[in-house]
Formats: structure tokens, C-alpha cells, sequence
């Protein structure tokens, strides 16, 4: 059997893009592992260090204040830890009065894959140290908060308001807001006498914060975390890096992960900060971890700074109404894929988005989609179509100048390219369709990963398009990506690949080169490995795309091409004179010289 070079070219690169991409993306995950170990160690040292360091300075702290602050030690030790709640139609916020903060926060429109409802912000904290007096300083995650109140104002915010008087006569408040209809709770911090309360009034703020797992596979979700932030205005992300030193007044910072994001926003800017981070490579829930400070400098002894924490849905539209640049945590198209971001934001989603507003099912959504892709595209694909049927007429022709030449590939080349001058053949034109595909292919990629629409959408026998479908678990791990599951949507994909290539070899000129031969073979095979873990709305797709091409090959070249016509139209071209390009006559005349130079190396044999 016999395949169409150019095509095989495409499909070549097609395929490179893809092992590079993922190969780059597993190098990731071990490259942080060497990291983790070291991270662990110190991060478990910093913290022992400092609960002893806090536990002094409290029994200090209780010596040196006994005696003016008898009464507010005696209702400190009454206090326990309670838990308020704020609450509306999309989140419930659990604030603790241990340092007067958000404890949990649990999503009510959304489960994970164990269907209970999400719940973030868990085992997080944010802190900052506070002058108590006789050169004391205490960390405000420590503070039990004495004092709760709880109102409504007339638009239905809720709001809590904890106070803490210091032992210096020294007040804090925390105030939180709840709007409706809002993912953010908005944390206003309120110091009377911060001149006394910070040093210098600066403010230095510790945000620990941990994400964990909520799709069905955790090593993919690992994967796809990272950390965004916006840095002078401008948004950015680590993703390999484990640690990131900030130059530039920082507006926000969010530990990602799939699909929901923990967000501090500061839109004031904090003057400065680093982060560390690290995805964990345990066999847990937890997916990554992050550690970060802050500095900023409040003004006057009456300050306040006003944060905005996020705890929601990585959803476009309202990422965009947080912060500037925000929207861009959601992944569609970034670093070497960052040309395909345009087409995400400007064709892909709106596209998407028009269908979905009276298309129920998201799998058909994707149909959709597909189709129209298709059809935007059919004016090249005809090309490229029309091209190959022109090779196919030409094909007794090069069958004979094979004759002629033999051996002699370089002959073979000079005389194949004199043909197609003459019939105005271009030879790379077959090659547009799979080069085409790979700006498609990855937006889509990048589209179907980040897009939480499809969170948990079912279609046919897929339970979830935004992750793959298994209809058979493995009792053991494939290696290179395959995975312990059996994708259904994979194989439709994998297999309409190879009709296709089978088809296209019946319709292309003889190739006798034998490594090109299995390349429709070899392909489907490789795309196997690649897409068995992929969402199942990206395999969907190209099983689509695939059978809407074979049917627009057909139709093109069975009824629209008419061959009689195009081998008219060639012998037209052949007679009209036609003048060498630069290119063709120094390709010519390296070709010539280089039969000259085999010559001379076979006379001198002899």
C-alpha cells in the first residue's frame, strides 16, 4: 500500500507537537519531585521554629501584660474557637474567630467526583504580625476574636464584623461582606493605631493556602495547576517554577487548579512579595500547596486595607468581573501555544458559546462545532483535495519517468519537479489540512481542558466531557500516557484516523519509499497513547472531524472534480511557456551538480 509523502509530512509534525508537548509537560512532574523533599524539609523546619518561637512569646506576652490586662487575659482564656457562617445562593463561607478568618468555603452549585458538594479554602490561613506591646508580636491567625457581629445591610449583603483589642488598648477589626449572586467575600482589615500596632506601618502578610483534588483523576489535575498572578497590571503564571520573587506591585495571586481557583486580590496592590509552591507527588488528594508574603504600607494611625478573596469557579465571564487580567487563569493558549489563544477567545468560544444557548447537551455542542469548523475551513481542504487529484492524474506519467530514471532518485527528482512546473502541480499543496489541524487541534486542546461548561456534562457514554471516558479499567498502568482505562471516544477517534489514511493511500500517487508505507499504520497507533487521557469532548471532536472529512473528500472528488477537466487544464499549462522562479533554477542546478558529482564517484569505482 502506498501514501501521499506531503500528507505523511504533515502528520509527521503533527505528531512531533504532540510527543513535545506532553514529554514537556511529565518532565514537569520530575523535575519538582528532586524539589519536594528539600521544600518539605525546610518548610517543616520554618514552621517548627516558629510555633516554639510563638509559644514563648505568648507565655511572655501573658508575664509582661498581667498585670494592666487582667481582665482581657481572663476573657481570652473563656474564649473557644466558634464557627459563623455568611451564605447566599452560590457559596457558604465558614468564618472562624481564630484570627477572625474564612475557614472553609463550600461551592453549592458544583460536586466532585465523589458528588459531594466542593469545599475550598480547607487547612488555609492568612496571617499577618501585630505589635502587642513590651516589644511583643503576635501572628493574628493566633488571636482568638472575643467579639462577632452579624448584620444585613438594605441590598442583602451579609456581613460579620470581629473585634480584638490588643493588649497595648490597641483595636483590630475584620469585617467581611457577602454580596448575592458573588464567589468573592470581601475581608476589609481595620486597625486603630496602626503606627503602634506595625512597625514603621508595614504590613506583612502570610497567606497559606492548599488545594485538593475534586475530578476524577488526580495526576491529570496536578497537571494542570499552577499559579497565576498579576504583577504591574500584568497577568503571569508559574507552572515549572516552584518560587517566584515579585519586582512589581502585585493586584492578585490565585492558586489553581483545574477547574476552581483560591484568589487573594488586593486591587491597592501589595508593594512587594514572594510565593512558593509545589504540586504534591504523593499519592493523596491533596494537589498542590502555596506559600506566600506580602508587604504593604498603611498610611496614618487609622488604616485599613480591603482584600477581596476569591473562592469560585475558573468560569471566564466571571473571572473577568473580579480583577483585571483575571480572566486569564483560564488556560487558552499560553507561552509556545499562545497563538491559538486569539482563536480560543475570538472564534472557538464565542462559537461554543452561541450554540450552547439553545443546545442542551454539550456533546452536541461539540457536534456542532465541529461542523463548523469544518465548513470554515472546507475552501482549503477543497484545495488541498483538488491538489491530490491532480497528483493522481499525473501518476502514469511519473510511473514512467520512475521507469526511465531507476535508481537514480536525483533524476527521478529533476524530472518530477519539470512535471509538475508544466502542470502547474503544487507539490506541498496535500499538506495543508494536517498542518492546518495543529493550530486547531491545540486550541481545542486547550479550550476542552479549561472550559468548566463541560464539568460533568454527560453525552452518549462518556459521564463527564471534560475528562475521558472509560468503558473498561485496566488491571495495570500502561506507560507513555495510555494509563490504566480504555477510552471509547479514543478508539472512534483512532480508528476513523486510519480509514481515513487507508483512503487517502488509494488516492494519491505511488510512493516506494517502504518507511512511508506504515505511516497510516504507525499515526492512529501513536494517537492512541496521546489521547486515551484526554477530555473525551477533544476525542469527540476529532472523531468528527474525521468522519465530516471523509465525507467532503468523497463529494469532492466524486462529484465536484472533474478529472477529464483537470488533466484538459494541465495539457493547456503545459504548452503555455513558462519562466523558472530563482528557487527552481538553484534547486536545478544543485541537483545537476550533485548527479555530476555521483557520476564522477561511480566512474572512479570502476
Amino acid at each position: 500500500m502506498k501514501t501521499d509523502k506531503n500528507t505523511v509530512i504533515g502528520f509527521v509534525l503533527l505528531a512531533g507537537l504532540f510527543f513535545v508537548y506532553f514529554w514537556y509537560t511529565s518532565k514537569q512532574q520530575n523535575e519538582i519531585a528532586a524539589y519536594k523533599k528539600r521544600f518539605d524539609d525546610s518548610v517543616a523546619m520554618v514552621k517548627a521554629t516558629a510555633e516554639k518561637a510563638a509559644a514563648l512569646k505568648t507565655v511572655q506576652l501573658a508575664d509582661s501584660t498581667k498585670n494592666d490586662s487582667t481582665a482581657i487575659q481572663a476573657v481570652a482564656d473563656t474564649l473557644k474557637e466558634q464557627i459563623a457562617i455568611l451564605e447566599n445562593d452560590l457559596i457558604k463561607v465558614e468564618l472562624t474567630n481564630k484570627g477572625g478568618q474564612v475557614a472553609r468555603v463550600t461551592l453549592k452549585k458544583y460536586t466532585n467526583s465523589k458528588k459531594e458538594l466542593v469545599q475550598l479554602g480547607d487547612s488555609s490561613s492568612l496571617s499577618y504580625a501585630v505589635n502587642a506591646g513590651n516589644n511583643q508580636t503576635v501572628q493574628i491567625n493566633q488571636v482568638l476574636f472575643p467579639v462577632a457581629n452579624a448584620s444585613t445591610d438594605q441590598n442583602g449583603a451579609q456581613k460579620i464584623e470581629y473585634v480584638w483589642i490588643a493588649p497595648n488598648g490597641k483595636t483590630i477589626k475584620h469585617q467581611f461582606t457577602l454580596a448575592k449572586g458573588k464567589y468573592n467575600v470581601d475581608w476589609n482589615i481595620v486597625m486603630d493605631g496602626a503606627d503602634q500596632l506595625l512597625t514603621n506601618n508595614q504590613l506583612n502578610v502570610l497567606w497559606d493556602v492548599h488545594s485538593y483534588g475534586q475530578e476524577k483523576t488526580t495526576t491529570y489535575e496536578r497537571q494542570m495547576s499552577n499559579i497565576c498572578f498579576s504583577e504591574g497590571n500584568e497577568f503571569d503564571y508559574i507552572s515549572s517554577n516552584t518560587n517566584k520573587v515579585f519586582e512589581k506591585p502585585v493586584q492578585w495571586v490565585g492558586l489553581v487548579q483545574q477547574f476552581f481557583s483560591t484568589t487573594v486580590i488586593y486591587k491597592d496592590g501589595f508593594n512587594s512579595g514572594k510565593i512558593d509552591w509545589q504540586r504534591k507527588t504523593d499519592s493523596s488528594n491533596g494537589l498542590a500547596t502555596l506559600q506566600a508574603q506580602f508587604q504593604t504600607k498603611l498610611t496614618g494611625s487609622n488604616a485599613s486595607m480591603l482584600l477581596s478573596l476569591y473562592f469560585g469557579p475558573n468560569d471566564f465571564q466571571i473571572l473577568k468581573s473580579q480583577a483585571p487580567e483575571m480572566e486569564q487563569i483560564v488556560n487558552l493558549g499560553r507561552d509556545l501555544y499562545s497563538f491559538v489563544r486569539p482563536i480560543n477567545k475570538f472564534i472557538i468560544m464565542p462559537v461554543f458559546d452561541f450554540f450552547a444557548g439553545f443546545v442542551k447537551n454539550y456533546g452536541w455542542v461539540v457536534f456542532l462545532l465541529t461542523i463548523f469548523i469544518r465548513l470554515v475551513t472546507s475552501p482549503l481542504t477543497y484545495t488541498s483535495f483538488l491538489s491530490t487529484a491532480k497528483m493522481k492524474v499525473l501518476k502514469p506519467e511519473l510511473d514512467e519517468i520512475k521507469k526511465k530514471t531507476g535508481d537514480d532518485q536525483q533524476a527521478f527528482a529533476m524530472e518530477q519537479m519539470k512535471l509538475f512546473r508544466e502542470a502547474g502541480v503544487n507539490p506541498l499543496g496535500g499538506c495543508i489540512p494536517a498542518l492546518l489541524q495543529i493550530p486547531i487541534f491545540f486550541a481545542l486542546y486547550s479550550f476542552f481542558n479549561s472550559n468548566i461548561a463541560l464539568r460533568g456534562q454527560s453525552f452518549l457514554w462518556s459521564q463527564d466531557l471534560s475528562s475521558y471516558d472509560s468503558i473498561y479499567t485496566l488491571p495495570f498502568t500502561i506507560p507513555l500516557g495510555f494509563g490504566s482505562h480504555i477510552s471509547l471516544f479514543t478508539l472512534t477517534a483512532v480508528l476513523t484516523t486510519f480509514i481515513s489514511s487507508i483512503y487517502n493511500m488509494s488516492m494519491t500517487p505511488t510512493q516506494d519509499n517502504p518507511a512511508l508505507k506504515y505511516m497510516p499504520y504507525i499515526f492512529p497507533f501513536m494517537l492512541l497513547f496521546i489521547f486515551n487521557s484526554l477530555p473525551s469532548a477533544l476525542t469527540w471532536y476529532y472523531t468528527v472531524s474525521n468522519i465530516v472529512t471523509l465525507l467532503l473528500q468523497l463529494i469532492i472528488q466524486k462529484v465536484i472534480i472533474d478529472h477529464d477537466k483537470i488533466l484538459a487544464t494541465i495539457d493547456i499549462k503545459r504548452k503555455t511557456p513558462k519562466k523558472k522562479s530563482n528557487w527552481q533554477e538553484k534547486y536545478e542546478q544543485m541537483m545537476e551538480a550533485q548527479k555530476k558529482v555521483q557520476a564522477l564517484k561511480d566512474k572512479t569505482k570502476k
